[in-house]
């Protein structure tokens, strides 16, 4: 069972205990949230696409950390102007763990945190009042419209995916991981170092490190200049962020320490 929610202006496909980073939130560390723009339900094979929400459907996750993202460099330059400008943005984000999707909205009392309870207690009124009516006649209006749009909830399903899935899709396409891992050595998951203590890699770029096979200190050591171009195949890493930050020398000092 999974499902598609808008979290934080952007689209997220979710399922129970899965852990993904959003915008930073509001709540505070340990809170429990829920959300209820809820896209897309798919329910054992059985999808519901909302219009354009599915009413009822609600996801609780509970908030794990509050974090920054990997540093991004924006630079500006005009020739023969003389101007040029640097600039470094880290994204506030929040790591959230997924504990529950509700059809039905049964478990929104348990798991929703004191927050957004109160803005529920402001909106349901509304909608149920203005609503009571029309929700007994709606179950045969969707039983006459699922039938004809039952090959096109398909195609919606697989264009609905969330942007950090697209990131490891794409690297997983565009970088030649046979190539890259015969230069700088391979390892397996069980070898694996905390990449996030060389400056210029957060959790973010860790994990699409490890996606293609890089769990080391000794293997980002081993970075030649045609790996580098590679490895900027993947979103958001450069080989000019790779030679700005340093990554194989920071690799070397931590593999002296670690010794």
């Amino acid at each position: 069972m999974y499902a598609v929610v808008n979290i934080a202006g952007q689209q997220f496909k979710v399922e129970k205990d899965q852990k993904i980073y959003v915008h930073r939130l509001s709540e505070k560390e340990g809170d429990k949230v829920t959300f209820d723009e809820v896209l897309l339900l798919d329910n054992n094979g059985k999808v519901d696409v909302g219009a354009p929400v599915v009413k009822g459907a609600q996801v609780t996750a509970k908030i794990l950390k509050h974090l920054k993202g990997d540093k991004v460099i924006v630079f500006k330059k005009k020739r023969r102007k003389g101007y040029q400008t640097r600039n470094g943005h880290r994204q506030l984000l929040s790591q959230i763990a997924i504990e529950g999707i509700s059809v039905g909205g049964a478990k929104s009392k348990s798991a929703s945190s004191t927050k957004p309870a109160e803005e529920k207690k402001e909106t349901k009124p509304k909608a149920e009042s203005a609503k009571p009516k029309a929700e007994a006649d709606k179950p045969k209006a969707k039983k006459e419209v699922a039938k004809p749009k039952a090959e096109k909830k398909q195609d919606i399903s697989e264009n609905l995916v969330t942007r950090a899935e697209n990131r490891v899709d794409d690297s997983k396409i565009q970088v030649n991981v046979d190539k890259l891992l015969h230069h700088i050595g391979t390892a397996v998951k069980a070898d694996k170092q905390d990449l996030t203590k060389i400056s210029g890699i957060g959790p973010v770029f860790e994990e699409k490190l490890n996606t293609i096979g890089i769990y080391t200190y000794e293997q980002i050591s081993k970075l030649k200049a045609g790996d580098k171009e590679n490895l900027s195949k993947l979103s958001g890493i450069t080989a000019d962020k790779i030679n700005e930050d340093e990554w194989v020398k920071q690799s070397k000092e931590l593999m002296k320490e670690s010794k």
